[in-house]
């Protein structure tokens, strides 16, 4: 209750920024991008709270503006639909609906509807189930998660812990199990069936980053603090009202080993992505202390089946990171500068033909960024130490 209370005297912006994934929301002129799930269409939210809508078809560029849209912390393309767009917004959440057909640069704030429930401010994290059905919204001042049926404009509220809000939301590709991290040392893992979940206490801080594997059996996430990537199994269903999965976290990675070198400040992974192809996994690294330090984008080779692997590929900066979700020839990594720049790097499909090559490790620091031509670290297999993270239920 105490750390709930901390919190509320915190300022909206504050939390926002604290829990965005771009590494400086307060200051960076592009404060949000999201790829739309089936098309070549994207979004980015802006510093002064306008969000703008790309699309490779088209010449037009969509100005999206409302009197309630201020200190925007996330986007989310409803999938399935060409034109829906959740934002999260300091005071409520907003759904605009925007004609594909539409010659117009300055949507009407009509074409918004406005979700809003007590106490539930600011929102930080948005979360559409995979077939678009259901919303899921978080605020780290709210215990409860609300499943919106935005038709209704209602929302139902998942059963809530006491002692902290929730942060960020995150479905696994295959919608039967949902990522909630909170503010304090300790996850969930919620089934999306009977809506019951599995705490996961970490050691040392709370979880600071998360992502699925295109199965949905394999989450990786990282601590905050701590230069280590965990690994939690889910190898399969246990029905309904059941997680299932591994009962303790796997140490997979010690970003520590890589030759990135910062010696004026900490490393720390703040924002972690993995492509839909499931072959290349990205890391924006922090560095703590260092108010004008470039943040460090790792890129790695991953390999699922027959074990898991990580090989380090390359490095270079980057503000913000994020996959195309349905690039057709390999993966297209988005990278966005603090400038305002969007950077789209193509990275062809990996096969036999492409093994990189093993052993010893290079130095990264002055190669381009993604060259995939480097030599590479051995790879990462469970590395000693003990686990970070068990299941509660």
């Amino acid at each position: 209750m105490k750390l709930q209370t901390q919190r509320r005297k915190l300022r909206s912006e504050d939390l926002i920024a604290e829990f965005a994934q771009v590494t400086n929301w307060s200051s960076c002129c592009l404060r949000v991008f999201a790829w739309h799930p089936h098309t070549n269409k994207f979004a980015v939210a802006l510093l002064d709270d306008s969000i703008r809508v790309y699309n490779a078809n088209s010449n037009i560029v969509p100005s999206l503006k409302h009197r309630l849209q201020r200190n925007v912390a996330t986007l989310a393309w409803k999938p399935l639909s060409a034109s829906v767009l959740a934002v999260a917004c300091q005071s409520c959440i907003l759904i605009w609906t925007l004609d594909p057909t539409s010659l117009s640069t300055r949507p009407s704030s009509g074409c918004a509807q406005v979700l809003s429930h007590p106490g539930h401010t600011p929102v930080t994290s948005l979360a559409w189930a995979p077939s678009g059905g259901r919303l899921l919204s978080a605020s780290p001042v709210d215990a409860a998660i609300l499943v919106w049926d935005v038709s209704t404009e209602t929302c139902v509220p998942l059963p809530w812990f006491r002692g902290g809000g929730v942060t960020n939301l995150l479905w696994s590709p295959d919608g039967s199990k949902v990522l909630a991290t909170t503010p304090s040392a300790v996850f969930r893992v919620w089934e999306a069936q009977m809506w019951t979940c599995e705490r996961w206490p970490t050691l040392s801080g709370r979880c600071q980053t998360g992502c699925w594997s295109p199965d949905g059996n394999r989450l990786l996430f990282t601590v905050l603090g701590e230069p280590l990537i965990y690994s939690l199994l889910f190898p399969e269903r246990c029905g309904k009202g059941c997680v299932g999965g591994a009962k303790s976290a796997t140490i997979v990675a010690d970003l520590s080993e890589t030759t990135v070198q910062t010696p004026d400040g900490e490393e720390r992974a703040h924002s972690m992505v993995w492509d839909p192809s499931g072959e290349r996994l990205a890391v924006l690294m922090k560095v703590r202390g260092l108010q004008d330090g470039k943040p460090v984008i790792l890129l790695f080779r991953t390999r699922n089946s027959p074990v898991f692997e990580l090989l380090l590929v390359s490095a270079g900066p980057g503000q913000l990171i994020t996959f195309h979700p349905s690039f057709s020839k390999g993966a297209l990594l988005s990278v966005c500068w603090s400038t305002g720049r969007i950077g789209h790097i193509p990275l062809p499909v990996l096969g036999q033909a492409q093994e990189l090559p093993a052993g010893g490790v290079s130095s990264t620091h002055d190669l381009p960024l993604f060259t995939e031509t480097c030599l590479t670290s051995a790879p990462w297999d469970s590395l000693p130490g003990p686990p970070p993270a068990q299941s509660h239920s």
